[in-house]
């Protein structure tokens, strides 16, 4: 059996499948760029005035304080001049700076009265209230690097050097299969042996708060049928998950099926509870990750293993540490995953057990915000002490 560490080195080590597409740039949000972005022109592109005021050239002051206004530079038009250097020409934000000014003074700096602007200090200097071109980048200048995740600033920065498509790494195409003769459809009225379904609505939520959308299966106990699905689902999917079947219960065929089929079993087993049976392998083409079908086990080894492994690829990493709130004892020799409230209080994060009343607590775990990870060396962790800390969500961070 592996340590916790162990199995996340196996997983993390498995390349990611990766192909691209071409998308347009308001449908690129939450994607990652599988482009370099470089700056088309300068940026800026022209000398663009910072505030509205008056252009003047600042080698008049400080004998000169009162300028006459011959124009007005609105943002938008071709640049214009100032044609004697005791006059001024006002400027808009945005604007570009006239020919032979190169200083800005801010309207609320000035009195300006029949068309003569008064400064009411003069201890300006060339190039204040300028931005130069050039500045921020030049052109051709990295701009945002591939493998960036696409944020709104992101769109805004790609709009403004005139990209309407950009290439991104497709998402790969993820299946999702729950397996029991147990479960039924949430639509259903369970017969007091059955359940609904659940895990897999709660894989495709977390899959698709990565942005990812994943098709989904439901196969029974039936070793024929498994086998027979399974290997269709090999052949269609860049990554596989399923929920259940890989302990080891009679009806738990799922890992004898997938080495059948050609699955290199990387993982199967982990010092850890929940989600002791945990199981990894991959194909050629495919990476398959097991889940108990305990809910809390599938969850946990959801972020643990499977989204560790996606952000790795593209340098995420989610180290996070919290304080526990009170003292848990936990006398067995494996990583011991607490569900956990999490709040933060002057910038520290604490994490608050709930009750533990078994991984197939649907309840506990749709109030929690994650988990800390105890380490398996001891057996009593004090209030106050500070482990990794791994988030289902923080819409509170």
């Amino acid at each position: 059996m592996k340590s916790v560490a162990e199995a996340l080195q196996q997983v993390l080590s498995q390349p990611l499948p990766q192909t691209t597409e071409i998308i347009t740039l308001p449908d690129t949000l939450g994607r990652i760029l599988a482009q370099d972005i470089r700056a088309d022109r300068d940026a800026p592109p022209f000398h663009r005035v910072t505030m509205d005021g008056i252009a003047i050239d600042c080698a008049s002051l400080p004998k000169k304080t009162s300028f006459p206004i011959e124009a007005i530079q609105p943002a938008g038009d071709p640049q214009g001049r100032l044609s004697n250097s005791a006059n001024c020409i006002e400027v808009m934000t945005g604007a570009i700076l006239p020919h032979n000014s190169n200083c800005v003074i801010p309207y609320e700096a000035l009195d300006i009265a029949e068309g003569i602007a008064t400064l009411k200090r003069s201890d300006y200097t060339e190039n204040q209230n300028v931005h130069l071109k050039g500045t921020d980048a030049r052109k051709g200048d990295l701009l945002i690097a591939r493998g960036t995740e696409i944020q709104p600033g992101t769109i805004g920065l790609m709009a403004s050097v005139g990209l309407s498509e950009v290439q991104v790494f497709k998402f790969p195409k993820i299946t999702v299969c729950s397996t029991g003769n147990e479960l039924v459809d949430i639509a259903a009225s369970p017969l007091p042996h059955q359940i609904r379904k659940s895990n897999v609505y709660m894989l495709q939520a977390a899959l698709k708060s990565m942005g990812i959308e994943a098709c989904q299966s439901h196969i029974e106990d039936d070793r024929q049928q498994l086998k027979e699905a399974v290997k269709t689902l090999l052949a269609k999917s860049d990554v596989l998950m399923f929920s259940g079947a890989v302990s080891k219960g009679k009806y738990d065929f799922l890992p004898e099926i997938l080495e059948e089929l050609g699955v290199r079993k990387l993982v199967h087993g982990v010092a850890q509870k929940p989600g002791k049976p945990f199981f990894f392998g991959r194909t050629e083409n495919t990476i398959i990750f097991g889940f108990p079908g305990n809910p809390a086990s599938t969850l946990i080894c959801f972020h643990l293993y499977f989204k560790s492994w996606y952000q790795s690829h593209w340098g995420v990493e989610q180290r996070l540490q919290a304080r526990l709130t009170e003292d848990i004892t936990f006398q067995r020799p494996v990583t011991y995953h607490l569900l956990v409230k999490v709040r933060s209080e002057d910038g520290i994060l604490l994490a608050e057990p709930i009750g533990n009343s078994g991984s197939g607590d649907l309840v506990q775990l749709a109030g929690a915000d994650g988990i800390i990870s105890l380490p398996p060396h001891l057996d009593t962790f004090a209030k106050g002490t500070t482990y990794p800390l791994t988030l289902f969500a923080a819409p509170w961070l």
